[in-house]
């Protein structure tokens, strides 16, 4: 009979476990359900990151990027420091959205990106209140719409020192602080531009830009290879900006054009990007250098 009862007594001590165990694999269950979970090398926690064309569209939309994931060091450059430090101030607010707990530090810094000085200047104030750069996003840049024939060659000439000339300048400024550190992230955002001719609108000159910093890129990354500086390309396709829908609400036509040209069947919204540029500039890509992602919805496939 004692025998009997000490079976009884193990087996509602193991029924207890098992109901113990339960609960908290049942805790664990939830609550991985409700806190996403990714590789830690997609964290940019602790990186310091800067982004030029940073006050609106894509360059906020990278910085926006940053922040989701971890970054709360962030310098903000754009043409003008109203417009630089108003984003500053946006972002600081997107950081308490995300986590209430983290303090997103971000500074607004006037720079024009064609010109070497500005952008020297923007680096400085960049170190001086962070100490250092882990990833650069060289994302400032402008189109026009000319026929060859009739393309003001002012306006070439600015497009070019934006699209190219700034890019180069933002990039070799990077380097120049990169290399002592032994490693950081440059990414060019170029076009799917740089490998197709858009139609039906003209605009040479941006398609030319935009094949110039993939292929700089390309040969940055090869010639600072061993430096621990790894340099790659995001392209990408036809992007719902708020510009650019102000655009395609005045011409409708021209928005579906590109959506059946577009395998995806629709236009790309400014977040799409935002896993592909976390990627490149965080530990997740670390033998990664001259690459390109297109992030187009599989335009230039036909």
């Amino acid at each position: 009979m004692a025998a009997l009862s000490s079976v009884f007594l193990r087996r509602a001590a193991l029924t207890g476990r098992s109901c113990s165990l339960f609960a908290i694999r049942r805790t664990m269950s939830t609550q991985t359900q409700t806190r996403p979970v990714t590789l830690p090398t997609f964290s940019m926690a602790g990186k310091v990151c800067l982004v030029t064309g940073a006050a609106r569209g894509l360059g906020l939309e990278f910085c926006r990027a940053f922040v989701g994931s971890g970054c709360t060091s962030l310098a903000v450059l754009d043409l003008l420091q109203s417009e630089a430090q108003g984003a500053a101030e946006e972002l600081k607010a997107y950081g308490k959205e995300v986590n209430a707990d983290a303090e997103v530090n971000a500074v607004g810094i006037e720079c024009d990106v064609s010109s070497e000085e500005s952008v020297k200047k923007a680096f400085e104030s960049t170190i001086e209140a962070f100490g250092r750069v882990d990833a650069v996003v060289a994302s400032a840049g402008i189109v026009h719409n000319y026929s060859a024939l009739e393309y003001p060659v002012d306006k070439m000439k600015r497009l070019y020192d934006i699209n190219v000339h700034g890019s180069f300048f933002t990039a070799r400024e990077a380097a120049k602080h990169m290399i002592p550190q032994g490693s950081g992230a440059i990414v060019f955002v170029a076009s799917m531009s740089a490998n197709i001719v858009n139609v039906p609108q003209l605009q040479m000159p941006y398609n030319a830009s935009k094949a110039a910093v993939k292929h700089m890129a390309e040969t940055l990354a090869v010639e600072w290879g061993k430096t621990g500086v790894r340099v790659n390309i995001l392209s990408p396709g036809y992007m719902q900006t708020k510009l650019l829908r102000e655009v395609l609400a005045i011409d409708t036509k021209l928005k579906e054009t590109w959506e059946a040209m577009t395998p995806m069947g629709r236009l790309g919204n400014p977040e799409d990007l935002a896993g592909a540029i976390v990627f490149l500039c965080s530990d997740a890509s670390t033998f990664m250098t001259g690459s390109e992602i297109r992030v187009d919805g599989g335009y230039c496939t036909i």
